[in-house]
């Protein structure tokens, strides 16, 4: 079943903030839902709040246990800006899907934000802006004509030049286009939060529960699991993270390699507004600030999965990305409190992958792959949603497996 993967390495800094216990139970039994979700990280909390509100029974399983996963290593730079620019994904997937691509992602993040207000769910949520800093990939000329495809698109985004970005911002770049409507959280607390909804609305949770093999006909589909027991169910999400399953077609993703850095609380020497910062470089770097004043910062990605070779290169690449940090904000302790490395995905277009799996209806997958892992999430939860009370996404298309 999934190919299992070691998600990450090292002490990351969501682990200096308590998130709120996730109760499980065994399964010790056989058991029946409408929903059964096989993931319990951000991915699967998403989708089983929406299922639950939706009046769905929905069960819930992880090998691990809740926010055990790649859910701890994200940095939470939840942006509506897909990692493939717009200028640049309208030339791989035509223009007028490429902008509606990137208005959903917006709209993700506004509906995001909103749900988690309604909700009230404590995961020191920030609206913030967002710079995007000329780099190796696009330099001043091609970021102000993605700042006008942008415009085109409808997304407003404003162009800067040296000066203004030096005086607004105090960073030395050869310029950068500012957003706004993106968000910065916790990403534990989030999960737990969503899954505490889901809880109230009687969802069921078991961990630690390995699934072994899916077996799906026409009116259900039956899981059967490493201790046992089996669950069936009339529909199956696969939000299984970086850990493929065998039942998921080969798209075009890989699994890479990422590093990431928290260094001490310093609010005071904070940049104005402590906009979220990422490079339109490849590897590129990318900064948040977290909201007692940590910087985290990460980057220095590589095209292998290799977790031993990984995990051996936190201490060289902790050092590389705190060096290029201090070249960005000089005023900064730039030293590493926390210094972590996972298993990431990507995708030739920078979409994810949403949606049932081709000749299996029942049974769903979420491959949020790409920088916006939260974002996607969040947009998976509303395709497969309205897929399972039998509606269609307007935009389920553009993510589909078989697009």
């Amino acid at each position: 079943m999934p190919r299992k993967l070691d998600l990450r390495t090292g002490r990351t800094v969501w682990s200096a903030y308590r998130a709120p216990a996730v109760p499980t139970s065994a399964l010790t039994r056989d058991v029946k839902t409408d929903v059964l979700i096989i993931g319990m990280g951000i991915s699967g909390a998403m989708m089983a709040e929406a299922l639950t509100a939706d009046g769905h029974s929905v069960i819930c399983i992880d090998r691990r246990g809740p926010l055990k996963g790649s859910t701890a290593a994200t940095t939470a730079l939840v942006q509506f800006e897909i990692d493939q620019p717009l200028s640049m994904l309208s030339k791989m997937i035509g223009r007028a899907r490429a902008e509606q691509a990137w208005r959903r992602s917006r709209l993700a993040v506004s509906n995001l934000a909103g749900r988690i207000e309604d909700l009230a769910i404590d995961c020191r949520l920030r609206r913030t802006q967002s710079l995007y800093l000329a780099g190796t990939m696009l330099g001043p000329s091609e970021l102000r004509d993605e700042a006008e495809a942008r415009r085109q698109a409808g997304i407003a985004a404003s162009y800067l030049t040296p000066r203004p970005l030096a005086e607004t911002f105090g960073i030395d770049r050869d310029g950068a286009i500012l957003s706004h409507g993106n968000i910065a959280l916790d990403p534990r607390k989030l999960t737990a939060g969503l899954l505490l909804k889901a809880l109230e609305r009687k969802a069921r949770f078991y961990a630690p529960v390995e699934a072994t093999a899916i077996k799906d006909s026409t009116g259900e589909v039956v899981v059967a699991t490493k201790d046992g027991p089996t669950i069936t169910a009339r529909q199956v999400v696969l939000a299984t993270g970086y850990e493929l399953v065998d039942i998921v077609p080969a798209a075009a993703h890989q699994i890479i390699s990422t590093w990431a850095i928290a260094t001490r609380p310093q609010p005071g020497k904070l940049w104005p507004g402590a906009a979220f910062i990422w490079e339109a470089s490849d590897p590129y770097l990318y900064v948040r600030a977290t909201a007692d004043g940590r910087v985290i910062c990460g980057g220095e990605d590589e095209d292998f999965v290799d977790e031993t070779r990984r995990d051996e290169l936190i201490a060289d690449k902790a050092a590389r990305i705190a060096e290029k940090l201090g070249l960005v904000f000089p005023q900064l302790d730039v030293r590493p409190e926390f210094a972590w490395t996972g298993s990431f995905g990507t995708t030739t277009t920078g979409l994810p992958y949403i949606g049932a799996i081709p000749r299996h209806p029942r049974i769903h997958a979420v491959m949020g792959y790409g920088g916006n892992g939260i974002t996607f999430s969040r947009i998976a939860s509303e395709i497969v949603s309205a897929s399972i009370k039998g509606m269609t996404d307007t935009d389920a298309e553009l993510f589909a497996f078989n697009r």
